[in-house]
């Protein structure tokens, strides 16, 4: 007979509310995480006093009340809403896109002048598009990316704050970008900077491994054990296996690789430096910064702290033995992996969850949403 009921591979926020749902239902789990801590992406690290988000900037949003409440169950969290900045040649510009990015912009002051600012960029690229598309004898549509956000926002916006940005994101021209990556682009016509949409938004207060630690609870953990290494043997530890690494992985790349974008950080701590930018997240539009963005972590709990801890972010191809960040949901991609998922729904024992297990961009409340489905 089995020690346990389940062996979660994963201590990311799949793996801890499955934990902390399965446990609350009387099933025993042992969790396993190849790093040496727990919380996977989501992991933040006291650095004097700042909880620095390790692995890049993690902002919880949602509009499902059920979700919010579930998290706030655990560990209270404060009142941070995202409003980044960008900041092309040392000019500075709101995001997203709203009123104070267009008086940046053009100096313009109501919405009525914002729209016919933007109206007349968006027919200018309109009538290049039809031209083109008529000379070429194609139907008129946008062909890329570039072609796409011309239309949708004109030249300036499009120059300043989304190609070269765009371009370090994912290591290609925007003219090889497929269009449908900018299927529209919000404008906003008030002074709002809240990036998001949702009704809640909020940064947990001492950080997410104290969610991620609040989750898990009692349940046995073993760091810096990697599943792959052990499998046989963790395997017959649980009658059931919930698995959230990468899928082809789990089935040694038998189709071969999935393919990810990743990022990296280097990150400083600025000892005398009490406030280095003033906001918690400036992304750097222009070509020549050779990084994505700038995190100053203190800003995300409104710190008051004598330093400061900043990670500058850069997007970079993944390659085996990389840190896997984003799927490349395109054919190629899309199609692999239903080759693997195919495998893994003929499987009895083995549950598949999270980003990677799902080869999926999840947002946070989207991850537990699908642990609360599957598990509650």
């Amino acid at each position: 007979m089995a020690k346990y009921d389940y062996l979660i591979v994963g201590t990311g926020l799949f793996g801890a509310v499955a934990a902390h749902l399965l446990t609350k239902k009387g099933k025993t789990c042992l969790l396993i995480d190849k790093r040496d801590h727990v919380g996977g992406n989501v992991y933040t690290e006291n650095v004097k006093g700042i909880n620095v988000h390790k692995y890049g900037a993690h902002i919880f949003h949602t509009s499902n009340k059920e979700v919010w409440q579930f998290v706030n169950s655990f560990v209270e969290f404060n009142r941070y809403t995202n409003s980044p900045v960008a900041n092309y040649k040392g000019k500075l510009y709101n995001l997203p896109f709203n009123m104070n990015t267009f008086y940046q912009m053009w100096g313009v002051k109501t919405p009525a002048e914002a729209v016919a600012k933007l109206n007349e960029q968006k027919a200018e690229e309109c009538a290049k598009l039809k031209a083109k598309c008529e000379k070429e004898g194609v139907a008129y549509e946008p062909s890329n990316l570039e072609e796409q956000a011309l239309t949708l926002v004109g030249k300036d916006i499009y120059e300043k704050l989304i190609k070269n940005y765009t371009e370090k994101q994912w290591g290609r021209k925007c003219t090889e970008l497929p269009s449908f990556i900018i299927k529209r682009l919000p404008v906003r016509l008030t002074f709002d900077n809240n990036y998001f949409n949702d009704k809640y938004q909020g940064i947990p207060e001492g950080g997410y491994t104290q969610l991620i630690q609040a989750l898990i609870g009692n349940c046995e953990v073993r760091l810096s054990t990697d599943f792959f290494d052990h499998k046989a043997e963790l395997t017959a530890l649980a009658d059931k296996v919930i698995y959230t690494g990468e899928i082809d992985r789990y089935y040694d790349y038998r189709f071969g690789h999935l393919q990810y974008r990743t990022v990296y950080f280097e990150t400083e701590l600025l000892e005398g430096v009490e406030n280095y930018q003033g906001n918690a997240v400036v992304n750097y539009t222009d070509a020549e910064t050779p990084y994505t963005r700038i995190i100053e972590h203190k800003h995300f709990e409104y710190g008051t702290q004598p330093d400061t801890v900043i990670s500058k972010e850069y997007s970079k191809e993944w390659q085996p033995g990389d840190e896997p960040y984003y799927p490349v949901n395109d054919a190629r991609n899309t199609e692999l992996y239903a080759q693997y998922k195919a495998l893994a729904d003929k499987e009895d024992n083995v549950i598949f969850g999270g980003r990677l297990a799902e080869y999926k961009y999840y947002d946070m409340h989207k991850v537990i949403e699908r642990a609360l489905e599957m598990f509650a």
